[in-house]
């Protein structure tokens, strides 16, 4: 596994920490979360774009 550093702007790092109390979950947890549906968003949008006869990037 890849090991990336992320260094949050301050009222990211507080929704972040909220996110994370309020789902009883950790702050590593709400990262992983956040970027895997960023991730899917990504695909999602490329589909859209080849479905549409654009380019596949989003």
């Amino acid at each position: 596994m890849r090991r990336f550093e992320f260094v949050a702007p301050t009222s990211t790092a507080r929704d972040i920490e909220r996110l994370a109390r309020e789902y009883g979950l950790t702050e590593q947890e709400v990262v992983e979360q956040l970027v895997e549906l960023g991730m899917q968003e990504l695909d999602d949008a490329s589909r859209e774009n080849i479905r549409s006869g654009g380019d596949p990037r989003p």
